[in-house]
């Protein structure tokens, strides 16, 4: 999650500001038709709790380093994404991480000493601004209804996100993840596109889980995450065929995770 922007910005965001009456006290929220602003990103980031929903439609691999992120890919390489079309809409009935459902708000910090996160959003998406129609931010200089509804769902967001951390800390802990690697020849390539730069669950060391672990995970559910994210790694053909059917796979193959 982003702390203070001069320390970088997460995923999609471009900007972040902080909500207030003061500066947005007319602004409104429109209804956007479409992620358009998915349709050269490859990759999101997923919360723990979402893994059971998105293993029927995502790969759910791992970023590398020592805190690795949860991420359902959505193509396989940088810039391609196989999901969504020209107008950035979902295929109907398929799930859609909250990542992108919070997008363009987000909690953070204003500045790295602060202890509360402001509600801020990217004053650079076309989704909210001082337009004549759309749901109002403020009414009377109070939030009103759909400003607290996006406010909970980013608080929702935020606490969740921390429960995956500590889920996947554990994962790390107990060395299960490995370098994960797929491959996949089309009829009449010369050679296989091979994809690196992700984290898988070894399969092999969490044969090798002590008891009194496994019956922990059992009881905090994660196990059953374990067990979505190495049955959604079956999706990686899918995503490979999509690719392939919409003609974008590049002439090189950098690593998925770039």
């Amino acid at each position: 999650m982003a702390t203070a922007p001069n320390q970088g910005l997460p995923l999609l965001y471009n900007d972040l500001a902080p909500i207030s009456s003061q500066a947005h006290g007319d602004w409104r929220i429109h209804n956007v038709q479409g992620a358009h602003f998915l349709k050269t990103v490859h990759a999101v980031p997923l919360l723990a709790e979402e893994f059971i929903a998105a293993s029927r439609f995502y790969p759910i691999v791992f970023s590398l380093g020592a805190e690795p992120v949860p991420l359902a890919l959505m193509g396989l390489n940088e810039g391609v994404n196989t999901v969504v079309d020209d107008k950035g809409m979902f295929p109907d009935d398929y799930y859609i991480p909250a990542y992108v459902r919070r997008y363009p708000f987000l909690l953070a910090k204003l500045n790295p000493q602060a202890e509360e996160l402001s509600l801020c959003f990217d004053p650079t998406s076309d989704a909210i601004g001082a337009f004549e129609d759309g749901d109002s931010l403020f009414e009377d200089g109070a939030p009103t209804d759909r400003t607290k509804q996006i406010l909970a769902f980013c608080e929702q967001v935020e606490q969740a996100s921390a429960l995956t951390g500590a889920f996947f800390r554990d994962i790390a802990e107990h060395k299960l993840l490995t370098d994960g690697e797929f491959s996949a020849q089309p009829d009449g390539a010369a050679q296989p596109h091979i994809y690196r730069g992700f984290q898988i669950v070894s399969e092999d060391a969490l044969k090798k889980l002590r008891g009194d672990v496994a019956r922990k995970w059992i009881q905090s559910g994660l196990l059953p995450l374990i067990y979505a994210h190495l049955f959604s790694l079956q999706r990686m053909t899918d995503v490979f065929g999509r690719q392939l059917q919409q003609g974008k796979m590049p002439p090189a193959n950098p690593p998925i995770l770039g």
